[in-house]
C-alpha cells in the first residue's frame, strides 16, 4: 500500500489487475476520457502499458472502501517535457494523471477527493516543489475538479495529445507547494 485513508487507497499495480485495467479501458465511456474510444486495451496490452513497466512512474489502483475503481499514476517530469512546459531544472516536479474506471462512482466527489489526497504524499513525501496535469481543455468536468482541488490553469498546450485520431489542446495545470 502506498498511502491510505478511511476510504481510499492507493497501491501499486500488480499482474492480479490486469483484467480490471483491460474492463476499464475497454469501456467507451472510459476511454472517450482516456486513452480514446478509439484505442481500448485487451490484457496483453494492459500488461504491457500498465504493469511490466519499469520506469520512474509509479503506477497504481485507486480502492475506494475496498473495491478498486480507478487508476492513478505519478511520475518525475523529465526534461522534454519540462521545456514544453515551460519549466526550468531546478525545481522537483511531479506529473500526474488518474481516471475512475467505475462510471457508478463518477460524479460522487471521489475524484476530488483522490486529487487532494496525493498532493500531501507528493509535496511531503516524495518532496515535489510542484504537481503538474495537462487535461484536455475539452474535459470540463476534469479541469473543474483540479480546480477545485487547488491547481490553476497555467498555460494552453496547443495540439499536444493525440486522442481519438485528433490532435488535441490541453491545459497545463499547476499545484505548487505552498
Amino acid at each position: 500500500m502506498i498511502i491510505q485513508n478511511e476510504h481510499l487507497a492507493i497501491r501499486e499495480i500488480t499482474l492480479k489487475d490486469k483484467e480490471i485495467m483491460a474492463h476499464w479501458l475497454s469501456d467507451p465511456r472510459v476511454l472517450h476520457f482516456y486513452e480514446g474510444r478509439d484505442n481500448p486495451h485487451d490484457e496483453q496490452l494492459v500488461a504491457a502499458r500498465f504493469i511490466n513497466r519499469h520506469d520512474e512512474t509509479a503506477r497504481c489502483i485507486v480502492e475506494y472502501k475496498g473495491r478498486a475503481i480507478g487508476y492513478i499514476q505519478f511520475y518525475p517530469v523529465l526534461a522534454e517535457e519540462r521545456k514544453i512546459y515551460g519549466y526550468g531544472s531546478q525545481e522537483k516536479i511531479f506529473g500526474t494523471d488518474q481516471f475512475i474506471g467505475e462510471p457508478d462512482y463518477w460524479n460522487k466527489g471521489i475524484g476530488t477527493e483522490l486529487v487532494k489526497f496525493i498532493k500531501p504524499y507528493l509535496f511531503e513525501s516524495l518532496g515535489a516543489d510542484r504537481i503538474v496535469m495537462d487535461p484536455q481543455t475539452e474535459n470540463k468536468r476534469a479541469v473543474a475538479c483540479y480546480e477545485k482541488c487547488g491547481y490553476r490553469k497555467v498555460k494552453l498546450l496547443e495540439k499536444h495529445e493525440l486522442h481519438e485520431g485528433k490532435m488535441r489542446d490541453c491545459w497545463l495545470m499547476e499545484c505548487r507547494k505552498v
